[in-house]
């Protein structure tokens, strides 16, 4: 057991990496497409060998996956791939195939082995059966409760284990779906899930003589009937389907957030707090990297006063589907299910990002519409704090070019001057180095922002039930 929890977060990029760990992570886990479940990785080898010196000048640790499940025709890559694990020399190497696991064991026995959740590790047993096949870390399944982990750990002192804190939830066996296979040709245990339990199913009717009618449900006739699904052994028990002008999403499971519950993980000895979420900006690796940091010192400083709602604000400003604590309190409820919509709502966006100071200018690359007079927010690493900036006009960072509002697009620059600041620029320089993120106020239609707002409810009412 580690004496601190580590505050693991993804990096599906090389800029992604470099962000988690200025705004607070211990550890960063990353792959490239060839080698793990995100057929989408942004890294190339050579990045991930700038990734790992960068991470290491800081101090940090840095895992690599290698977490797909092979089929024949993938053997035959191994020996190169773990040659190249064996050149980057990662802090670990995350597995989940069994005959991957025993090849590297044999083939590279000098890199530590730590067992994905794909290889869904519910139970002690689990556990102990990896510990004698000399893995160091094995990754808790989302499906394990509160209870389950306590006793985990009670029976399984001698390793170190890792739980899943913040981010989307599958609605599948800890990813083991085939949904994706039959809809798409996209395997997901393979790194290619198409995210077929968020799209948007309809219903249809199909007549007598074999003709397939759309049902249009609309203000007219949405209240003068319903569809009921009766399962066999559970005569008179009615499960709705339901369909609305966002559509049915059936399947579609809100996002994981235990910040409520951050306490229980800390007490429980939990080794490595991990979050999801490789494919997602940089904005929100910035905010969950920040938030989950100060809010892990704080229990450790202060365990009797810490409060959750303190961190709460910040982690609304993301993107999400409504959040829910998963299984962590134990079986799931409807309040965990989003079947309402399946696009993630926020009333914040993300406004970009200072990739670079060219003496006393920051060179801001702006990553959403930015118009005159509309503030922007600049997050400060090491602190909830924010430094709050209005231009009234922006410069191109290239051309010199002044414009009264500017868009993203092809990588655009502004140039941002020390006289724009309210503070004096050296100041400014420490607080906001390069990779320093900012956000703006979004405008949500008055249906989605209700929408937002009854999800943050849910989520209240989740929280406050007694465990």
């Amino acid at each position: 057991m580690l004496d601190k929890a580590e505050l693991l977060l993804p990096a599906g990029s090389l800029v992604k990496l470099k962000t988690a760990i200025l705004y607070g992570a211990d550890a960063v886990y990353a792959g490239t497409p060839d080698m793990c479940l995100r057929a989408q990785s942004k890294f190339s080898i050579e990045e991930l060998k700038e990734g790992i010196d960068f991470v290491h000048q800081h101090g940090k640790k840095i895992y690599l996956t290698l977490n797909l499940f092979m089929h024949n025709r993938d053997v035959e890559k191994l020996p190169t791939f773990i040659e190249t694990l064996r050149q980057l020399q990662p802090d670990g190497v995350l597995i989940a195939d069994p005959g991957v696991f025993q090849f590297v064991k044999e083939h590279a026995p000098e890199l530590n082995l730590f067992v994905s959740t794909q290889a869904n590790i519910c139970s002690y047993q689990a556990v102990k059966f990896w510990q004698s096949q000399g893995a160091k870390l094995c990754v808790l399944g989302r499906e394990v409760t509160f209870e389950e982990m306590k006793e985990i750990r009670e029976k399984c002192p001698d390793i170190m284990l890792e739980c899943f804190m913040h981010g989307a939830m599958c609605m599948s066996y800890s990813g083991r779906c085939l949904i994706s296979n039959y809809l798409a040709d996209r395997s997901a245990n393979q790194g290619k899930c198409a995210h077929c339990c968020r799209w948007h199913y309809k219903l249809h009717l199909r007549l007598k003589d074999g003709t397939i009618k759309e049902l249009t449900i609309d203000e007219n006739n949405k209240d003068s009937f319903e569809f009921l699904l009766e399962e066999e052994f559970r005569p008179g028990e009615y499960y709705e389907v339901m369909e609305d002008e966002f559509g049915g999403y059936m399947l579609n499971s809100k996002d994981m957030c235990l910040m409520p519950r951050l306490p229980d993980l800390l007490g429980s000895g939990m080794d490595s707090l991990k979050v999801e979420g490789r494919n997602k900006t940089e904005y929100y690796a910035a905010i969950v990297a920040r938030t989950y940091r100060q809010a892990i010192d704080d229990w450790y400083q202060n365990p009797q006063t810490w409060d959750y709602q303190k961190y709460m604000n910040d982690l609304n400003t993301l993107q999400n589907r409504g959040y829910c604590l998963g299984f962590h309190d134990g079986k799931l409820t409807n309040i965990s299910q989003n079947y309402e919509y399946t696009r993630t709502l926020g009333d914040w966006l993300f406004a970009g990002s200072i990739v670079e100071w060219q003496g006393d200018d920051a060179i801001f690359e702006v990553r959403n519409y930015i118009n005159s007079g509309e503030f922007i927010e600049f997050l400060i690493p090491n602190t909830l704090e924010n430094i709050r900036l209005t231009l009234s006009e922006f410069e191109d960072a290239q051309s010199g070019e002044i414009t009264s509002k500017v868009s993203a697009g092809q990588s655009k620059k502004i140039r941002i001057r020390p006289q724009h600041w309210d503070r004096p620029i050296t100041e400014i320089k420490q607080q906001l180095p390069q990779y320093v993120i900012a956000r703006k106020l979004g405008v949500l239609p008055q249906q989605q922002a209700e929408m937002l707002q009854h999800k943050k409810e849910e989520f209240q009412v989740l929280c406050d039930i007694k465990k």
